[in-house]
């Protein structure tokens, strides 16, 4: 959510020349402190839309306009505002029925109390409706935070935040990635969405070098499973166990035209449900984005260190019958390329596109414990994205799914999906 969130943080719409001076005035700090405050991409009104001195990150959209969400921003005027984001998905797996979903309806609420203090929220609804189970659906406060703007090198922030770790996490948005379900590395390896009470600062040192660091709540390694890695660890704020709190960080380098890098950790005990046991996670991730004309590359790695896990998965075993075989070692990697097929200049936009991905979350075992080959997973994918609008995309994919087991197959997949924001 970071794309929206740097939307609805800016009072000023259009463009402005970037200041020599570290300390921002109130007219301009949140016209150009859009640019980086939540992830590093300006917005404005759609009447602004081409007339934007900052061109679009690379790969986010198309290459000849900005990143853009139609609803007001905050002004003095109008000091709270809404916007949103919501995707339809028509999924054909092998081997069970076509279903129809309505996978989110997202609305992002804001207010600014000043030109400095601002706070932004997240309500996200999906699957349509709750009924008690998670697989029924889920209502899901993302993001609930207030920012502190100070400098442009050191700002404050609290409350609800996104993990800044990887490529998708922060900018998760329909229109963002080709594909209609996010890639596997970063729904698996990196467990999207990742959301987490917390505090920290964020800032731009320099031209194009941005930073988040922040302390949050740490992952509940008895959620860990060897299909999906970390992901049922995800505390999301829930009365989260902050015995010993987790820290995380971002480095993000935009300084050359057309190429985005960017590298996360994270770090935390995740063992507090059982205190002899000592588990911890380290994980670590780089990212490349880069567009030349209408060709756009991607690329990204993704790896986790995971401690004390044979002593918890022997802990478990003796607890409630049912070792999780969790590994000490899960990684991840995808590559990307995309080609934008309608001539340029155009009101609309379409691309192609292939990714290859690998992700194992039985990547390495504790002593005594052996991986299974169905975890050994790759994936490659196909696609097709149009944007009839640069805030709509009409998405069509065809998934190859496979594994290094004999007798577990990997099922293939033809997605069509529906996109938007607002």
């Amino acid at each position: 959510m970071a794309v929206l969130v740097a939307g609805v943080v800016a009072p000023v719409a259009t463009a402005q020349a970037r200041p020599e001076s570290p300390i921002l005035s109130d007219h301009d700090i949140f016209g150009e402190l859009t640019e980086w405050a939540a992830g590093g991409w300006r917005l404005g009104d759609s009447a602004n839309r081409s007339n934007s001195s900052m061109p679009a990150a690379p790969g986010l959209r198309l290459e000849r306009s900005v990143v853009q969400v139609r609803s007001q921003t905050p002004s003095a005027s109008s000091p709270s505002a809404i916007s949103g984001y919501m995707d339809f998905h028509f999924n054909n797996v092998e081997h069970q029925d076509a279903r129809l979903d309505f996978h989110r309806f997202v609305l992002l609420f804001t207010h600014s109390f000043s030109d400095r203090v601002r706070f932004v929220s997240e309500l996200e609804l999906e699957h349509a409706f709750v009924e008690g189970l998670e697989e029924a659906g889920e209502l899901e406060l993302e993001q609930a935070y207030i920012d502190f703007l100070v400098t442009r090198e050191l700002n404050f922030r609290a409350g609800m935040l996104l993990v800044p770790v990887g490529i998708i996490n922060e900018r998760h948005e329909p229109p963002v990635y080709h594909g209609v379900e996010r890639p596997f590395v970063d729904s698996v390896i990196v467990p999207s969405t990742w959301f987490e009470a917390g505090a920290g600062v964020h800032g731009e040192v320099g031209r194009g070098l941005r930073y988040r660091a922040y302390v949050m709540a740490p992952l509940d390694a008895t959620g860990f499973s060897a299909d999906e890695g970390l992901r049922g660890g995800r505390q999301k704020g829930a009365q989260a166990n902050v015995r010993n709190a987790a820290t995380t960080g971002r480095i993000e380098y935009v300084g050359v035209p057309g190429l985005w890098t960017g590298a996360s950790f994270w770090r935390g005990k995740t063992g507090f449900r059982f205190p002899r046991v000592e588990t911890q996670v380290t994980m670590a991730e780089v990212d490349a984005r880069y567009r030349a004309g209408e060709l756009e590359a991607r690329a990204q790695y993704a790896h986790s260190w995971l401690d004390g896990m044979g002593e918890l998965s022997r802990t478990l075993q003796r607890t409630i019958g049912v070792s999780p075989n969790i590994a000490r070692q899960i990684r991840g990697f995808y590559l990307e390329a995309s080609y934008f097929v309608l001539p340029n200049p155009a009101p609309r936009e379409a691309a192609v596109f292939v990714r290859y991905e690998n992700f194992d979350t039985q990547f390495r075992m504790p002593g005594g414990f052996e991986a299974l080959p169905q975890f050994d997973r790759d994936a490659w994918m196909v696609g097709f994205s149009y944007y009839p609008d640069p805030d709509v995309v009409l998405k069509l994919d065809y998934s190859i799914v496979g594994n290094q087991s004999d007798v577990v197959e990997a099922p293939n997949s033809l997605n069509i999906g529906l996109g938007w924001w607002f």
